[in-house]
């Protein structure tokens, strides 16, 4: 709440508005480098961060107003209009302050997005791999059945099919745990900002009920001003409001998170002891791996734990694809 009881513009000439902020953002270069897979969100991210610029434009556009509003009421020459201007303007720009809080809201929200696009960008390496093998295997089978490196390329693949199931199962994880959260605090931000200017804006209902707007008739002079007090009091007032205001809804608790802890074993390679070591060496690895520049694997990704679920039916595809590699002829 603005502790100033006037915003009325200093006698240099300069506004009481705040400067504007400067928003710098290499956003152009980067979007010609993103993978396929993290693409659209990131255009999201790019628009939402125009559209934050925009309510940053707007309040300090309504500070403005806020001030030039107060000038033209003591330009008046009347009393009254005069001192219900200048304290209207003061609770006009404390509800467009409320924008620049709104618009830090939204910041934080593409905070979290930014986690889901980082995750899909780590991701896609992953599906690239996979498939150029699958590609090179299909090649190599077509064009020499009998190469001994069809058995290598193979072996490649299971290693490369392994890393891709972890690394889709943790980008599922992290992409709906993350949504939900970057979405609440979204909503959250519209609900704190209504309610706050709505607060404000009844505070400036009470302020206009201080002017009196009877008629006069010619040569006839309004009664003095005697509401000097009373604005102040509902000045106060909108203050004590703010100060005390507490959010009328409830965030939704996420019930399920960290199921990477249910099945920490499987992405650290244990439950394939007994079956072949490379591919559950080859899981501990990818599970451990960087998603957008935070650990995986058990760790902490954006402060939050996601994990892989390795089903019955992929282990069951696991073991097929073992039994035709040992029916594969071995090379002399």
């Amino acid at each position: 709440m603005h502790r100033n009881l006037s915003v009325r513009s200093r006698k240099n000439g300069e506004s009481s508005a705040p400067a504007g902020k400067h928003r710098f953002t290499m956003s152009s270069l980067r979007g010609t480098q993103q993978p396929d897979l993290s693409k659209k969100l990131f255009k999201l991210i790019k628009t939402e961060n125009h559209a934050i610029s925009a309510y940053e434009t707007a309040g300090r556009e309504r500070v403005a107003i806020a001030s030039q509003l107060s000038d033209w009421g003591e330009s008046t020459g009347d009393d009254a209009l005069s001192e219900v201007s200048d304290k209207l303007g003061v609770l006009l720009a404390e509800i467009a302050e409320q924008e620049d809080m709104f618009a830090q809201g939204l910041e934080e929200y593409r905070g979290v997005l930014k986690q889901i696009r980082n995750t899909e960008s780590s991701v896609q390496p992953s599906r690239d791999h996979k498939a150029k093998i699958s590609d090179e295997l299909a090649k190599l089978k077509y064009k020499e059945p009998t190469s001994t490196k069809i058995l290598t390329l193979e072996q490649e693949l299971v290693r490369a099919e392994a890393q891709s199931l972890v690394a889709e199962a943790q980008l599922t994880n992290v992409t709906r745990q993350k949504f939900r959260e970057a979405y609440q605090v979204h909503l959250a931000a519209f609900l704190e900002r209504s309610e706050k200017q709505a607060l404000l804006a009844k505070q400036a209902q009470r302020l206009l009920l201080l002017l009196d707007d009877t008629p006069v008739v010619p040569g006839e002079e309004h009664r003095p001003f005697e509401g000097n007090e009373a604005a102040r009091v509902i000045l106060n007032d909108a203050e004590a409001e703010l100060k005390e205001w507490t959010p009328s809804w409830e965030m939704v608790p996420q019930e399920h998170q960290g199921i990477i802890e249910d099945h920490r074993n499987v992405v650290e390679g244990k439950h394939y002891e007994g079956e072949d070591s490379t591919v559950g060496s080859h899981f501990a690895d990818a599970g451990a791996s960087s998603v957008g520049g935070e650990h995986v694997g058990g760790q902490h990704v954006g402060g939050q734990q996601s994990g892989a679920v390795y089903s019955a039916e992929d282990r069951e595809r696991e073991q097929q694809l073992e039994q035709e590699r040992e029916r594969q002829p071995v090379a002399a």
